[in-house]
């Protein structure tokens, strides 16, 4: 793995913690899986759905900072001592959004659900540029713009960028799906990494989406403790992100009746996310990234070989 532009002290920092160069070797083998075959903006390593595609060879164009070096005309760089990339007939890029929830409630854990959500998100940032993919980052919980870039010469500054995400605010999910579901120009494959905890749900962002034509992919992480709570006795719980105070009494019957809650909120986003044809996988923020990415976000075919 080379991050083109970069110090060796930069290379060994930021990345090497989100991204290190074993599994970024690893992942240069999948790509991001689609069901759906739309056309792009610029010129990549997909072939669009407009007539006329085809493999063949069709010309010529400088090399620009961030291109595939083995889309590269060696013999033509011998020859004239520039670099120029070969282009096919009608082979285009994808766009993949990639939204990350950054709300206070993601700061919850141990680890906090934002340090598996940023490092999921690295891992599948780098599939999308290391395929050419054009890619929009969104931060959900701040009023930051989506951050575009493509290709591999890009990674170190989304790596950069994702180091320095920190949870803070209240969650605006809901209000931002339906928001981008408006925005986006062009629609293509849309992963949401999120614990989902907005009250106003995000079925309605979610329907938005999908009626918008991007195909979804849900990853939702949550903590241990809010999985399998081990707290007991009488305590006074803080909403993270609202600032209210809940006294509460932690009992075997609560515990049993907050666990009934809990498998029934999953079930409506499982039944959400199939409603509108999105892939789901629920992610713990103490699980392994690594096997993750190699387990169930393969086997539901958001990673492909």
């Amino acid at each position: 793995m080379t991050f083109a532009g970069t110090t060796p002290e930069e290379r060994t920092g930021k990345a090497d913690v989100l991204l290190p160069p074993p599994l970024a070797r690893k992942l240069e083998t999948l790509e991001l899986g689609s069901r759906l075959r739309r056309p792009g903006q610029l010129r990549g390593d997909r072939r669009s759905t407009k007539r006329g595609s085809s493999v063949e060879f069709a010309d010529y164009r400088t090399y620009a900072p961030g291109d595939d070096l083995r889309r590269v005309d060696w013999n033509l760089y011998a020859r004239t001592d520039r670099l120029f990339l070969k282009v096919y007939e009608e082979e285009e890029d994808r766009a993949v959004h990639l939204l990350v929830d950054t709300s206070a409630s993601m700061g919850f854990g141990s680890p906090t659900k934002l340090t598996t959500a940023v490092r999921l998100a690295a891992t599948l940032g780098y599939v999308a540029l290391n395929g050419l993919d054009r890619l929009q980052l969104i931060e959900i919980g701040s009023k930051n713009r989506p951050r575009p870039w493509r290709g591999t010469g890009a990674v170190p500054a989304m790596l950069g960028y994702l180091s320095g995400l920190a949870p803070g605010g209240e969650n605006a999910l809901s209000r931002t799906l339906k928001e981008y579901a408006g925005s986006t120009k062009q629609v293509g494959l849309l992963i949401l990494i999120s614990d989902l905890l907005d009250p106003a749900g995000v079925g309605e962002g979610l329907r938005a989406l999908g009626a918008r034509g991007h195909e979804i992919s849900v990853i939702q992480v949550l903590s241990p403790e809010e999985l399998q709570p081990e707290l007991s006795g009488d305590l006074e719980l803080l909403d993270s992100e609202s600032g209210q105070r809940q006294s509460v009494t932690l009992d075997g019957p609560t515990l049993d009746a907050y666990q009934r809650r809990l498998d029934e909120w999953l079930a409506e986003i499982r039944q959400t996310c199939a409603g509108v044809g999105a892939s789901y996988n629920l992610v713990r923020s103490d699980a392994t990234v690594e096997n993750e990415l190699f387990g169930a976000l393969r086997a539901s075919k958001v990673l492909v070989s």
